[in-house]
């Protein structure tokens, strides 16, 4: 269950708000209006990968509980900037990078169990059969592959978690880190290399299942 607040957006999955389907772009500038609800509506569309971004970032439900929260106050007091030149799923995305990195910088995480939340993209990602480097990121030992990821230079961990995570293309992923393409595909990887050195100093071996 997703912490909530006395101010708070994060729900439960499956919270309805509303039964009509409007876009983001009318949910924006309804809620520019004065009609909190629509807030509420996007944050019901959106908190599930707001907090899975988050949970890559931290590993463990109750910190990024809290990143959510502060995406969604900082989205909510900057809504008036947002010009619709990207998704607003790409905006949440730049801000919650932005809020994850300056609040978790360098400290390692402190993974628990991998919440059910996450298990449906987990899921997702292993059926794709992608490459052996999207493999290691999963497996029976997901908790100190996310410690060896928070190790990662910043730029070079929010692309990996982006890229490979949340299956994001190069170029969505230059939008919200503010780079250009051909740095996000240095970023991933260098990152990807840096990653496998890590945890083969750690005594992992990408790709075992031992």
């Amino acid at each position: 269950m997703l912490t909530t607040r006395a101010w708070s957006w994060v729900r439960e999955p499956g919270y309805k708000v509303t039964v009509t389907n409007p876009t983001d772009a009318e949910l924006v500038e309804s809620c520019l209006a004065g009609r909190r609800e629509a807030f509420d509506q996007l944050v019901e569309r959106h908190q599930r990968h707001v907090y899975q971004l988050c949970y890559r970032f931290v590993g463990n439900h109750e910190d990024a509980s809290d990143l959510a929260q502060d995406v969604f106050i900082r989205a909510y007091r900057a809504l008036g900037k947002f010009k619709g030149e990207a998704s607003l799923g790409t905006w949440l995305y730049r801000i919650g990078v932005n809020v994850c990195l300056n609040k978790v910088g360098a400290k390692a995480p402190k993974p628990d169990a991998l919440d059910p939340l996450l298990a449906a993209s987990d899921e997702r990602i292993a059926s794709t059969g992608e490459s052996a480097d999207a493999a290691l990121l999963r497996g029976e030992r997901a908790g100190q592959v996310r410690a060896a990821i928070a190790r990662l230079p910043r730029k070079q961990r929010a692309t990996l978690i982006l890229r490979v995570y949340h299956e994001l293309p190069h170029e969505e992923i230059a939008g919200i880190l503010g780079s250009s393409v051909g740095a996000v595909k240095a970023n991933f990887f260098h990152a990807l290399n840096n990653l496998k050195k890590l945890m083969l100093d750690a005594g992992m071996h990408p790709g075992s299942e031992k």
